[in-house]
């Protein structure tokens, strides 16, 4: 065994005299070492410990030394490291340097956490600069669209139509279906009421109005929501994580001409056409329901509707939904590229663009219903 990879080891000589052997390294010294209580200072007279035995010092082992030395010299005794070769007093010259200057430096202070009022101005602070990355992000939608309206050619069609497809027509099951239930529950509801004052007709101004303008274009755009939105989020998010963006930038393409112009187009086409079909099964769920429940026959339902149900009333739910798709896709593709670090950032940018989705449709809808109000339509 070559002297490098001899163990470090103590052997007492005499009263108060140990002797140093072996490689005082990383890979030589035992972890008991330090804390051998066999390795004592006597309780009279100084302590000598002779390294010249030592056959190699490295910073680990300096440290380890010069902790040794600290704990014999606790109670009092005067310890004295003797025939230590010269190459390696630089060493433990270094490893006592760093000991005290560890042994100077007070603890750090507790961090308090943070009071009520700081953690409003934190919350603001962040609601902020989330607004203005928001609009700053608009505005870079803004030129990417100004460059595809002024060289057509860039233009990516074949992403458009794929979106349109996954974002459409993929979802006609669940949004009818919804729809469709939603119309039997509105005239279900109603039902009771009209049928107390004998005005079952009525049941079809009931479901008419309430799903064309409020209801189909509303539940369908959460529904995309919580379908599109979280997926544009996760996929790009999940492009972001994996440096493909960064990758696209660099062989010169533009990832908002390719990742959100497309997505924003098809959801300006599916999202209305998605409205008008939630339209037909919500109502055609009133119809059954009224049928039902009131005695209100497919003809009479019909005729009434023609007659109740006014134009303006089914284009102030369809004029509704380029809103909501416009809301939905930037807020899903901003959160997506927000992401940063790993997997868990995709999950939380992911539930971030529908809470966050949902909730500006609910306002937008509110400010429609205002303004319509105001302007008595």
């Amino acid at each position: 065994m070559s002297p490098e990879n001899t163990p470090a080891t103590i052997t007492l000589r005499s009263t108060g005299e140990f002797a140093l052997f072996g490689a005082w390294t990383a890979r030589g010294i035992d972890s008991h070492l330090l804390n051998d209580q066999t390795i004592s200072a006597p309780a009279t007279g100084p302590m000598v410990l002779d390294a010249a035995r030592i056959d190699a010092l490295d910073s680990v082992g300096a440290w380890v030394l010069q902790k040794l030395l600290l704990r014999l010299s606790e109670g009092g005794a005067v310890v004295t490291l003797s025939n230590l070769r010269p190459a390696f007093s630089q060493f433990l010259a270094v490893a006592a340097e760093e000991t005290a200057r560890l042994a100077d430096t007070p603890p750090e202070p507790a961090r308090r956490p943070p009071s009520f009022l700081e953690n409003i101005g934190r919350n603001a602070k962040a609601l902020v600069d989330q607004a203005l990355a928001l609009l700053s992000f608009v505005g870079e939608i803004a030129i990417a669209f100004a460059s595809w309206i002024s060289h057509p050619s860039r233009i990516r069609w074949r992403p458009i139509l794929y979106n349109i497809r996954s974002a459409g027509f993929d979802a006609l099951p669940i949004v009818g279906l919804i729809s469709f239930l939603l119309g039997i529950v509105v005239a279900y509801q109603g039902a009771d009421q009209l049928r107390q004052y004998g005005a079952n007709i009525f049941v079809v101004d009931l479901v008419g109005l309430s799903m064309l303008r409020e209801f189909a274009p509303l539940i369908t755009a959460i529904i995309i929501a919580g379908r599109s939105g979280s997926a544009y989020a996760a996929q790009i998010g999940t492009m972001a994580v994996t440096e493909e963006i960064d990758a696209m930038k660099t062989i010169g393409i533009a990832p908002m001409e390719l990742l959100v112009l497309p997505k924003i187009i098809a959801l300006l086409i599916a999202l209305p056409l998605l409205t008008v079909f939630a339209d037909l099964l919500g109502v055609f769920g009133g119809m059954i329901m009224a049928r039902a429940q009131l005695g209100v026959g497919f003809g009479e339902f019909i005729e009434r509707f023609t007659k109740a149900v006014s134009i303006t009333a089914y284009l102030i739910g369809i004029c509704k939904a380029p809103v909501f798709a416009l809301i939905i896709t930037i807020i899903g593709c901003f959160q997506g590229f927000r992401t940063h670090g790993g997997a868990d950032s995709v999950g939380r940018q992911t539930t971030r663009s529908v809470v966050q989705s949902i909730f500006l449709v609910i306002v937008a809808d509110a400010l429609f219903s205002i303004a319509f109000s105001a302007l008595d339509l």
